[in-house]
């Protein structure tokens, strides 16, 4: 009878020690006798009869991860370091366990090779102006080569562009000239505006000669309310004209 009451203790310990319980989000590969069973168990409760069974948990979460900074040098000769994030989930457990060693692991070498050779092949500019374009380049080459480890890259994202001293100072002058060229190109849309103005109101002037004078009144107004001791009147260039011919014509008499 002891005997035998130790033998269901332990019949009973065993089978308690074999219920295992996974969450919604885990899944068990089993491999029986170290042959893979065709289906992964979970969620819920499910035995595992140790030790001719062997359980892998496998989350089907989405995972994020970081690239470390890489050494870039891009098409026009910029070196640069850039890093990466890198968002995946496991969608088939059993190839994730079985085809790949570690499918973080090997993801993350597949980013960091990627990362070199894609930007390596745009300028600098590109690389700036365009990121979504690069960032789902990217993307799509980590897919396909984890695609036979049942493992989905959801989004890479380029998260930071360290660019030398050097360049920042020039992309500084850049912006500084760019600046300067539209404030020179708006000043000079101003005077071309004003010039014509100008061209209107002489044109205008010369048909009606006495508005010169009326101007010169307003003018004379003007300085008056300012309470100047000193006038300067301007000497119209008709009567300068018309006196230098009488002066010739006198002196030719």
């Amino acid at each position: 009878m002891p005997f035998a009451l130790i033998v269901v203790v332990i019949l009973v310990i065993y089978l308690l020690s074999s219920i295992k319980i996974l969450p919604e989000y885990e899944r068990g590969v089993i491999f029986r006798l170290g042959r893979l069973l065709p289906e992964a168990k979970g969620p819920g409760i499910f035995l595992v009869f140790a030790p001719v069974d062997r359980i892998v948990r496998i989350s089907l979460r989405q995972e994020a991860f970081e690239v470390p900074p890489q050494d870039i040098i891009t098409r026009d000769n910029v070196t640069l370091k850039v890093n990466a994030v890198v968002f995946l989930r496991v969608i088939e457990p059993r190839r994730a366990v079985v085809e790949v060693f570690d499918y973080r692991y090997q993801t993350s070498q597949f980013a960091q090779t990627t990362l070199r050779s894609v930007l390596g092949e745009v300028e600098l500019d590109e690389l700036l102006a365009h990121r979504d374009a690069l960032n789902a380049r990217v993307q799509s080459i980590l897919d396909t080569h984890t695609e036979p480890w049942g493992v989905k890259v959801v989004n890479v994202e380029l998260k930071q562009v360290d660019l030398p001293e050097s360049m920042l100072r020039a992309m500084a002058k850049q912006a500084e000239a760019e600046r300067e060229k539209r404030a020179k190109m708006i000043h000079a849309e101003g005077e071309f505006a004003a010039s014509q103005r100008l061209a209107d109101a002489a044109h205008v002037l010369a048909v009606e000669p006495t508005s010169l004078q009326l101007r010169y009144l307003q003018t004379l107004t003007e300085i008056g309310v300012e309470k100047n001791t000193t006038i300067i009147f301007p000497l119209p260039i008709d009567i300068v004209a018309g006196l230098t011919k009488l002066l010739n014509k006198v002196g030719a008499e």
